[in-house]
């Protein structure tokens, strides 16, 4: 467990590159996704991205990366979000 945390940015970070590129850091969980929104936790909270046309580029929730294409028409933080599969991963939930 302590690896993980070493290996991980050691702050939240979030950069967007001229509405059509996201990148962010602090990344602990991917709630929801699809083309027009883009729902995950962060060190920071419940961030949601919206937009048209988004694709998740790369996502390592090892580091708490991910990076995304397409047009970026809002961002929103919100409270950490807790659902029926609390404490497990998206990819877990997904695949159960």
């Amino acid at each position: 467990m302590e690896d993980k945390d070493l290996e991980r940015e050691d702050q939240h970070q979030l950069t967007i590159g001229n509405r059509e590129t996201v990148s962010v850091n602090g990344v602990l969980e991917m709630i929801s996704f699809d083309d027009q929104e883009i729902v995950l936790n962060t060190d920071l909270g419940t961030l949601t991205l919206k937009g048209e046309e988004l694709h998740i580029k790369t996502l390592n929730l090892d580091l708490g990366t991910l990076d995304v294409e397409g047009l970026v028409n809002a961002v929103s933080y919100g409270p950490k979000k807790t659902g029926k599969g609390k404490g497990k991963g998206f990819i877990d939930r997904l695949l159960r």
